[in-house]
């Protein structure tokens, strides 16, 4: 059960409204995660809708962003985002054994895919002291500075909801990850 204040839907004014009823047109429902952030915190909600928005321009292509996003959260065990995010891996293209392998930094048949995962394992379990070797593996990989940015871009953007889902103990309304 959620630990913070959490509004329904319809019941939401303002902001969190039009925010709800943005996100319902564009997935079909507005996830508990968002729920409870925009009823908390409109500008919260926005921030982190703006931060995915950001990262759909960016150099990454969605099956990297997920890639990402699930990596950080299994290093933050996260139940709630590796739900979110192993639905969303598996729209962008990665297969159940691609989701597991780079979730637990094991080979997903991808070395690309797999260097970026060991990359953001690395930047997440030492709080960004990347030793100089995993930096040129995911170069040596095929990825440029700009995506090793957008990278972080994406660390930062999924270590939030972490951390919210995290704190509000979220209701998963996703079917849960392996």
């Amino acid at each position: 059960m959620s630990r913070l204040f959490t509004q329904p839907v319809s019941e939401a004014t303002g902001h969190a409204a039009q925010l709800f009823t943005a996100i319902k047109g564009a997935i079909g429902k507005v996830p508990n995660a968002y729920l409870t952030l925009g009823t908390n915190s409109p500008v919260a909600l926005e921030a982190a809708l703006n931060l995915d928005g950001a990262l759909k321009k960016s150099s990454l292509s969605a099956k990297e962003v997920e890639v990402v996003k699930l990596a950080v959260s299994q290093e933050a065990s996260c139940d709630y985002c590796l739900a979110a995010h192993t639905l969303m891996g598996g729209k962008a293209g990665l297969s159940a054994d691609a989701i597991k392998g780079v979730r637990h930094g094991q080979p997903s048949g991808d070395a690309r895919l797999d260097a970026l995962a060991t990359f953001v394992h690395t930047v997440v379990s030492t709080s960004g002291d990347v030793p100089a070797e995993v930096v040129i593996a995911v170069k040596q990989a095929g990825y440029s500075d700009a995506q090793i940015v957008d990278t972080l871009l994406a660390v930062a953007s999924i270590t939030f909801t972490n951390l919210f889902n995290r704190v509000n103990v979220t209701t998963l309304d996703f079917p849960p990850a392996d």
